[in-house]
């Protein structure tokens, strides 16, 4: 039995040798011309944010970080070719972005705050106390976090770490907090750590039961796989991306905020916290400083528009919600602020602008919610609503903190549809769909065979109708996935529409289709960083909701089966039934009588989940102990479904 629920983010943290290096097409005229019209659209004479992304600067970030066998972890220099104007092959707004994602290096923010920013996806941001230092969000990796801290070190006092804040639970704000700290400091309560209520269990659950499959998207949403340069990936929207070869930690948190607003002192600092549950994240929280007059937003507000769905997917976030806690905060302390900063991004300072931005920010997520229902009471369905709202009001859209760098307004209405519709449309007609495969087959039939769908799709191709071209030709390719006429023109169009998108995460995800269409599914699809504190923080009963969904209900439909199931260490039952091909478990209960027994220890099951051992390895070792219908209760355990991270997305 094999067991590897790692997060998302750590699929995408390839050995660089191993990004496949994929031929891809210039420019075309069209595109050309599409992104040329761009300059037209948006104030591109502003430079108030890259005033802003530099100021503060007290080192630039120069040379990689290696990890400790002497691997790439971190290279800002893949992306050298950030400079001058944007190349015909990158729309401008996003290359504007992806050069302000560029400047890196450590920042003090305000007298006593201080960030290091463009060493991973997220920021670090560092306060400084009476006699230590509290570290804010410590990165995704040991290895930046690190150098981060030492970058710091270079320019202020020694002192020590005195507390580490996670602001929510996503890899990217957590994964480093080893290379900042000592858990043997936390347990000897010399070091704090904190967190929002529910920070653990969504740390630890996000992407578990569904990870697999999301692992394989995010591949696509990031453009892992793909070469940096003008025709590859250029950012990720929120940073240039996710650390290589990247060692991920996670240390339990020590205190819980769980109130709506709470005030800590911490080595002299005073923090009041905000809580803002549903927003970015499940559990996440807003921090203000009034000795600073600075306000954390953590990545509740950065600049981009965000993410109500990922294109990796996710739960749907509460646009509503969101909107709520931005006022929030803008009421709270919009007055009072002097700096906000967040912990993706750069800074944003005086009052009158602070205001502007957090209203502004409200403002779009509200959008997005209202506008969405509005067109849902009229009867739109979700691509309808998509094809209308496709812009913000002018004075949004024409903030460069609104764009879709990130999240996109076509995307993020369509997820809001899924929060209240559902899948559904209410046609009938789309309520029992053909498969992809099914659905080619036919439409190509229909449409007079192949050799016809090409000749249509080069001729659209030529009008740079790319859009027509990918559903035309989708219809083809899963219809003869070895047709490779269809794959190429399948795959120039995405190429094309990459190249015009303003949305980093839809860039990625259209080369990496044009990639996969040419030269088929990367070796590496499947593998990701090392993440052992994870694994081992996974709870027994995280364990058996994943195990639920690896069991074929087909064949296990008649194989009933109870189990009592103990960990020594843990002295905790569980009790689980297998019966019509469903396993359900009872937490901290016992079956009266029960088909089989199982004694192990929870550090079995680690190394097990670790891969160090295997199941049967364990029983036969003596390390698990299996009484009664031991033989029927391996086969269980063997004919597990193993999830493949290297499955198919644009070909059938």
């Amino acid at each position: 039995m094999r067991f590897s629920p790692l997060p998302t983010l750590l699929a995408l943290a390839l050995p660089l040798a191993a990004l496949a290096q994929a031929p891809a097409n210039d420019a075309s005229e069209s595109t050309r011309q599409s992104n040329q019209q761009w300059l037209q659209r948006l104030p591109f004479d502003e430079r108030g944010d890259f005033d802003n992304a530099r100021r503060g600067l007290l080192e630039s970030v120069e040379q990689p970080v290696l990890s400790a066998d002497g691997k790439t972890v971190w290279d800002l220099q893949r992306y050298a070719f950030l400079n001058g104007e944007a190349p015909a092959t990158v729309n401008p707004s996003l290359w504007r972005l992806a050069q302000l994602n560029t400047i890196a290096g450590l920042f003090q923010v305000t007298e006593g705050i201080y960030q290091v920013r463009g060493l991973d996806l997220a920021n670090m941001t560092l306060i400084e106390g009476e006699h230590g230092l509290i570290v804010i969000d410590p990165l995704l990796s040991v290895e930046t976090a690190k150098a981060g801290l030492a970058l710091y070190f270079r320019h202020r006092p020694q002192r020590p770490v005195v507390a580490v804040i996670y602001t929510h639970p996503h890899v990217d704000h957590f994964g480093g907090v080893r290379g900042v700290i000592d858990e043997a400091e936390v347990k000897a309560g010399k070091v704090q750590v904190i967190a929002p209520q529910g920070f653990f269990e969504h740390a630890i659950s996000e992407n578990v039961l569904a990870g697999p499959a999301m692992k394989r998207r995010a591949q696509y949403m990031y453009g892992a796989p793909l070469p940096r340069g003008p025709r590859g990936q250029v950012d990720a929207g929120l940073g240039k991306g996710v650390p290589a070869n990247a060692t991920v930690s996670l240390i339990a948190p020590t205190r819980l905020i769980d109130k709506p607003f709470e005030t800590v002192h911490i080595d002299g600092v005073e923090i009041e916290f905000q809580l803002t549950p549903g927003t970015e994240a499940p559990a996440e929280m807003n921090l203000w400083f009034p000795a600073h007059k600075a306000l954390c937003m953590a990545e509740n507000a950065s600049h981009v528009q965000h993410n109500v769905l990922t294109l990796r997917g996710a739960q749907v976030r509460d646009a509503k919600v969101w909107a709520h806690y931005l006022d929030q905060s803008l009421l709270r302390y919009g007055e009072r602020a002097e700096v906000v900063f967040a912990q993706h991004h750069w800074p944003t300072w005086g009052a009158p602008a602070i205001r502007e931005y957090l209203a502004d920010q409200r403002d779009m997520y509200a959008f997005i919610d209202s506008q969405t229902l509005r067109l849902i009471n009229r009867g739109l369905t979700a691509t309808e609503i998509a094809a209308e709202l496709t812009s913000l009001p002018p004075r949004l859209a024409s903030k460069w903190y609104s764009r879709d760098y990130y999240g996109s307004l076509s995307h993020n209405v369509r997820a809001v549809y899924q929060r209240y519709m559902g899948f559904y449309d209410g046609n009938p007609a789309t309520l029992n769909p053909l498969t992809p495969t099914q659905a080619g087959q036919r439409y190509v039939k229909a449409m007079g065979g192949a050799e016809h769908v090409l000749r249509q799709g080069r001729e659209a191709y030529a009008q740079g109708d790319y859009r027509w071209v990918a559903e035309l030709t989708r219809h083809l390719v899963f219809a003869e996935p070895d047709n490779g006429a269809a794959r190429q023109l399948q795959a120039d169009a995405l190429e094309q529409l990459g190249y015009q998108s303003e949305n980093a995460t839809w860039r990625n995800a259209y080369l990496s289709g044009a990639q996969e269409l040419r030269g088929g599914v990367a070796s590496t699809a499947s593998k990701g960083g090392s993440a052992d504190d994870l694994v081992r923080a996974l709870t027994p009963a995280l364990f058996f909701d994943y195990l639920g969904v690896r069991v074929d209900a087909a064949k296990a439909a008649e194989q009933d089966l109870t189990i009592n199931w103990r960990f020594t260490d843990l002295n905790e039952d569980y009790a689980l039934t297998l019966r019509n091909g469903v396993l359900t478990h009872r937490d901290l209960n016992l079956h009266g009588q029960a088909d089989v027994q199982v004694r192990m220890s929870k550090a079995t099951l680690d190394r097990i989940a670790l891969k160090q051992t295997g199941f049967a390895k364990e029983v036969a070792g003596g390390a698990i102990e299996v009484d009664g219908e031991r033989g029927k209760f391996l086969r269980f355990m063997a004919g597990l479904d193993e999830p493949d991270g290297r499955f198919n997305i644009v070909t059938p």
